[in-house]
């Protein structure tokens, strides 16, 4: 049996031998290996069978409880009557057939209630809870409400009649069959001939019962119309009694001669008070031009003066001339000029004296046509008003006229209702044809156990596999050396296969010559290499944290170097919990701790073991623990280095103990040992950075307690380096 590692040029340096990344297998993250997830399948196989188990054993008493259902249905279409779809009347009254309301009559409780009594159904386990026994599910059930198994309120659960009822409404099914009028009606139950007779006997009870609410909604209807035509035909008495009492009250008014007189009188009126406003404007118009123009307006055409008025103007105007022509005869001084000058004034002064006088005529006309106007505008104003008086009386004999129109049509509507519910009550307001009656079915509903079972298998195996997949995604634990490729300054020196737990505690006595001894003389072949084909004189064998087999490496490295005839001095560093003396059976008490203490010699620590020729230094007492001192370390390792002896110091854990990292600056080479599937990656690069501060030399590491099986189901590029 031999474990290999990466080849290593036995005579190069330290750099050539880090782990070349080169040799993985790279693939596309959008590539599907169906290898690789079979080999997941494979190494989480039991994880697998055991989720598969337990899912199953869940589900088995549900499967195994599944009782044969048995469903029946009959299918019942409900439409108009002949009669009313001839009537266009009666159609716009009625509507369409409302087939919901239909549905949910089937689904009243009432109906339900009758169907239980008549049918005995809560004398049947099956609809009865109170008669079933408490079953492995319910239980479960009862339990998840309830974990803690404290004495809480219950929920409250329905009793009696009530509890049936639910039971009844869950096996029943009542729908419309798409937009047809048919209605389905189905039951299911584990008793085939129930299941069919409970849809039939249904469909007569909502036959019965649909007639009988139809004669109790008609009497109901028929009462109801009754008390209105009653109340109706009061309010139209009284609306008939109000118009014609205002309407012989106001008889005068509402007959057509006043109205017609009154609006005779106002057109007369309107009449004469446009004349008489024609009379005012010409006579002002008069006034005017003669107390503007005085006499010479009575010579302006157009203008309206009496005539004695215009004959003394032309005689006025006649002498003017003949005095014009006399003064061109005979001068001023003449007696003929003097004479006609006195007869023009004598005339001019009558003319005007006439015309004074009949400018006052004018205004006493025009006063009394003022007056005359007034008394037309007070005769019209209070005939308008007679008009406006007739106009409302007239108006609120319209709207009383309205009123009993009104009353009157609510009326006839009344007794439209009443014609149709006679109509209702002599034909049935809806028609019912059962086109199919439920019979008793031949087979259960649905599917077997074995294909439930079936289902449940690979729902159970595909929710495992799940699973396995997700918990192999979370998985950040080390487990190949391709995983640590992204790590600085680290070099693998081999996989360290599992060892079991008994030759673990016997070390010294157990057998030689298997995987494990071949992984540490492969440790111990690559430790050469690092160091030019010999050992290195100091080797610290530490981990990340503990639990990881670092003192196991370290001490079966102590055995395999002892065994070659190379000596070794194997030293405890874990100054706190050290148990070095366990391994050799010693009862040796002085240690590391009193020499770095100075309480003995270092000669009185170092303690031989004869069988394997190993010389070890326990920790000692750890009450004197204090931190190692750089100097006392080193004189130990000058002490085995002049013997020609190798050191190795199985330290405590980097991340836990800052003695690790004063040890690791001493020696020649640094060991990580690495749990496989325990140690996660972040945990291995936090340890190497803090080795890296105290020393900045490549870190050796040793992947520990390897399953070969199991690695080998990995797709890693040294998936197959431990071989037979």
């Amino acid at each position: 049996m031999t474990i290999t590692t990466l080849p290593m040029d036995r005579n190069g340096s330290l750099s050539p031998m880090r782990y070349d990344p080169r040799f993985q297998r790279h693939e596309a993250a959008d590539d599907f290996d169906l290898m690789a997830g079979i080999r997941l399948i494979r190494r989480r196989i039991m994880l697998i069978v055991a989720l598969t188990i337990l899912l199953m054993a869940a589900a088995f008493p549900v499967i195994r409880g599944l009782l044969p259902i048995y469903h029946a249905e009959s299918r019942l279409m409900i439409h108009s009557p002949l009669s009313i779809s001839l009537s266009a009347e009666a159609s716009d009254h009625t509507g369409s057939l409302d087939l919901t309301a239909e549905t949910e009559r089937l689904l009243s409780r009432s109906t339900a209630e009758r169907v239980i009594r008549d049918l005995r159904l809560d004398e049947r386990p099956e609809f009865n809870p109170a008669l079933r026994k408490a079953s492995l599910i319910d239980r479960v059930r009862e339990i998840l409400r309830n974990p803690t198994g404290s004495k809480t309120s219950p929920l409250p659960q329905p009793t009696g009649i009530d509890g049936v009822v639910l039971e009844y409404y869950g096996a029943l099914s009542v729908q419309r069959d798409g937009q047809a009028n048919v209605i389905r009606i189905g039951f299911s139950s584990g008793d085939p001939a129930l299941a069919a007779a409970i849809p039939n006997y249904l469909i007569s009870i909502y036959l019965d019962e649909r007639k009988d609410r139809l004669l109790i909604r008609l009497d109901a209807a028929e009462k109801w119309v009754q008390q209105r035509l009653g109340e109706q035909q009061e309010r139209l008495t009284t609306a008939r009694d109000r118009f014609d009492r205002y309407r012989n009250t106001m008889s005068v008014i509402l007959s057509d001669d006043a109205q017609g007189t009154t609006a005779k009188l106002i057109a007369d009126l309107n009449d004469r008070r446009l004349k008489l406003d024609q009379a005012r404007v010409q006579t002002r118009l008069t006034i005017s031009h003669l107390e503007g123009a005085g006499a010479t307006a009575l010579v302006i055409p157009g203008a309206s003066v009496p005539e004695n008025l215009g004959e003394m103007q032309r005689e006025l105007t006649a002498q003017q001339r003949d005095l014009d022509r006399v003064l061109e005869v005979y001068g001023e001084a003449a007696q003929a000029v003097i004479d006609l000058r006195a007869r023009v004034a004598r005339s001019r002064m009558d003319l005007d004296l006439a015309l004074d006088r009949y400018l006052e005529t004018l205004r006493v006309t025009l006063n009394d046509l003022d007056q005359e106007g007034a008394g037309i505008q007070s005769s019209l104003a209070t005939a308008q008003a007679q008009r406006s008086r007739n106009s409302e009386v007239q108006t609120k004999a319209v709207l009383l006229e309205r009123a009993v129109e009104k009353e009157q049509l609510a009326m006839d509507k009344i007794e439209e209702q009443r014609r149709v519910l006679a109509d209702q009550a002599r034909s049935p307001g809806a028609e019912i044809e059962l086109l199919s009656p439920a019979t008793t079915p031949l087979a259960p509903q649905g599917r077997g156990r074995l294909f439930y079972f079936l289902g449940a298998l690979i729902a159970s195996v595909a929710f495992a596999v799940t699973i396995a997949f997700v918990i192999e995604m979370l998985d950040k634990t080390v487990r190949s050396f391709d995983q640590l490729s992204g790590l600085n300054h680290i070099v693998p020196i081999g996989l360290i296969p599992r060892l079991r737990r008994k030759e673990r505690l016997q070390l010294l006595r157990r057998m030689r010559g298997g995987k494990f001894d071949d992984a540490i003389q492969t440790l111990i072949v690559s430790l050469k290499q690092s160091c030019g084909g010999k050992l290195p004189g100091s080797i610290i064998v530490t981990s990340s944290q503990k639990g990881e087999g670092k003192s196991t490496i370290a001490r079966s490295l102590a055995i395999e170097i002892a065994t070659s005839g190379v000596g070794v001095i194997l030293i405890d560093g874990n100054l706190r919990s050290g148990n070095l003396v366990s391994l050799f059976n010693s009862e040796q008490v002085h240690g590391l701790n009193e020499f770095i203490r100075r309480k003995t010699r270092l000669t009185d620590i170092v303690h031989h073991h004869g069988p394997t020729g190993i010389d070890f230094i326990p920790a000692g007492t750890p009450d004197l623990y204090r931190r190692a001192y750089l100097a006392d370390v080193s004189e130990i390792i000058e002490m085995a280095r002049i013997k020609g002896q190798t050191v190795i110091f199985d330290s405590a854990a980097a991340l836990e103990s800052a003695d690790t990292m004063h040890l690791a600056s001493l020696v020649e080479r640094t060991i990580l040992v690495v749990k496989w599937a325990k140690t996660t990656c972040r945990t291995v690069e936090i340890g190497v950075q803090h080795l890296q501060r105290s020393r900045s030399t490549d870190i050796l590491v040793a992947i520990n307690n390897v399953d070969p099986k199991r690695h080998a189901m990995y797709n890693f590029t040294d998936a197959n380096l431990i071989i037979a």
